[in-house]
């Protein structure tokens, strides 16, 4: 019934790695959209919900270097589907909780499962992709991440306004069983998938170790000896450093357009869904640009750290915010730095692929995007004590003008440690990563 076949199979995989990502992202956003709502009902203080997004982002850390261990143990088919069934039933969850540690607890099941999301398809990519390509499949389901938000932003009010907050979470926590089904019918790794053509087949694995198993090589890798490549610090470098940007980006521009442009966050907001919206077209055009290098005959590494170069000279732009007068100017800058750190996010991700074997993807991009998660947690601080301090003072424009300079220049920083730790670096070979004799943790 279900043994169809399609001509470029590989592309079908990258829209299930889409819709999951989209399904993701939507689910973290809820919370903050009810947030009126539910503060009203619970009698929340500020510091309530503090407590219950910092036990979101908190397991989401741990979840990341987890989770990463995990896929790669145990495989991308059975991890992608772990992963969702617990983030999913989290975000369920939510509708039967009353109080703080309720609502808190829901949060942590649901960062620990979100977390699992990148690893899986992230390791997907590479098991489909030969590297030429695997910079635009990144950035196709990367793509997920500005749509997620933007869905959530239209379908939570309608949901609530016909039903309640509690219908909210379990219509949208349902969504990822339905994707699990698909997910479950349809994948499997290419050496054993039927559907695929014999063409595709050969064309995704040559120059690839084949995978005849989810889990042939799942004790291969030494998990703590990857901390001993300099690799393995570069991705730690580009995601630890940047990803706490977007989070400024994602939680701040609101409030900053509604203190520096007087925007009425009461109503839909067509400067926030044009900045929103402008991460997709980032996401696609950064993959596009490195795959089409190494399709031109570029040395992959060469050819996504060219344009990493390019993407953090172009960020400077964002400081030029600080100058705008004009709401519209302002949407136009930010926009263009909010696309470019998307483009820069998709040739980090597909970093990972490109300088370790398979069986290691995961683990990496597990461990990159926990530094990412801690970076995420410490630098609300700076940007919350820095504003607070520019407001007192009657300055508040000032502190955001700090901001965004530090954004503008944080990525060529980024990249200067990235080049240093791999200008002499090769892709690793599975058997570089082999420690008969480690103790393997995942944490």
């Amino acid at each position: 019934m279900f043994n169809f076949r399609l001509k470029n199979y590989r592309w079908f995989i990258v829209f299930l790695l889409f819709a999951a990502t989209t399904i993701n992202y939507l689910d973290r956003q809820i919370i903050g959209l009810l947030k009126p709502i539910l503060e009203k009902e619970f009698s929340w203080s500020e510091t309530d919900f503090a407590h219950i997004v910092m036990a979101f982002q908190a397991a989401y850390a741990v979840g990341l270097l987890g989770f990463g261990w995990v896929i790669d143990k145990i495989g991308t088919k059975a991890g992608y589907s772990l992963t969702i069934i617990i983030w999913s039933a989290a975000g369920m969850l939510h509708a039967v909780a009353r109080s703080v540690t309720g609502f808190s607890l829901a949060r942590i099941g649901l960062g620990i499962g979100e977390a699992g999301n990148y690893p899986a398809a992230v390791k997907a990519v590479a098991e489909w992709f030969p590297k030429k390509e695997r910079g635009l499949a990144t950035g196709l389901f990367n793509a997920g991440t500005s749509i997620g938000v933007v869905v959530a932003v239209l379908v939570v009010p309608w949901i609530l306004n016909r039903y309640g907050w509690h219908e909210v979470f379990w219509i949208t926590g349902a969504l990822g069983f339905i994707w699990l089904i698909l997910w479950l019918l349809f994948y499997e790794v290419p050496a054993r998938q039927s559907r695929l053509t014999v063409e595709e087949r050969d064309y995704i694995i040559s120059g690839q170790e084949v995978v005849t198993s989810a889990t042939d090589d799942k004790n291969s890798v030494s998990w703590l000896k990857l901390f001993t490549f300099p690799q393995t610090w570069a991705y730690i470098t580009g995601k630890g450093l940047i990803d706490p940007i977007y989070w400024f980006f994602l939680f701040w521009l609101p409030s900053y357009f509604s203190s520096t442009f007087n925007l009425d966050l009461k109503k839909p907001s067509l400067e926030l869904m044009l900045i929103y919206t402008a991460t997709t077209i980032g996401s696609i055009g950064g993959g596009y640009l490195s795959s089409n290098l190494i399709k031109r005959g570029w040395p992959t590494i060469k050819a996504r750290k060219t344009v990493l170069l390019v993407l953090g000279t172009l960020e400077l732009s964002v400081i030029l915010t600080q100058f705008a007068t004009d709401r519209w100017v302002a949407v136009g800058l930010i926009s263009l730095a909010v696309a470019l750190h998307q483009a820069w996010a998709t040739n980090v991700f597909t970093l990972a692929s490109d300088m370790f074997p398979k069986q290691a993807v995961s683990s990496v991009v597990g461990i990159g995007g926990t530094a990412g998660a801690v970076g995420g947690i410490l630098f609300p601080m700076l940007v919350g004590s820095l504003l607070d301090e520019y407001k007192a003072a009657g300055n508040l424009a000032g502190g955001y003008n700090v901001l965004f300079t530090i954004c503008g220049f944080t990525y060529l920083i980024a990249w200067l440690i990235i080049h240093l730790l791999t200008r002499h670096a090769k892709p690793l070979e599975s058997s570089e990563l082999t420690q008969t004799t480690s103790v393997e943790l995942p944490v």
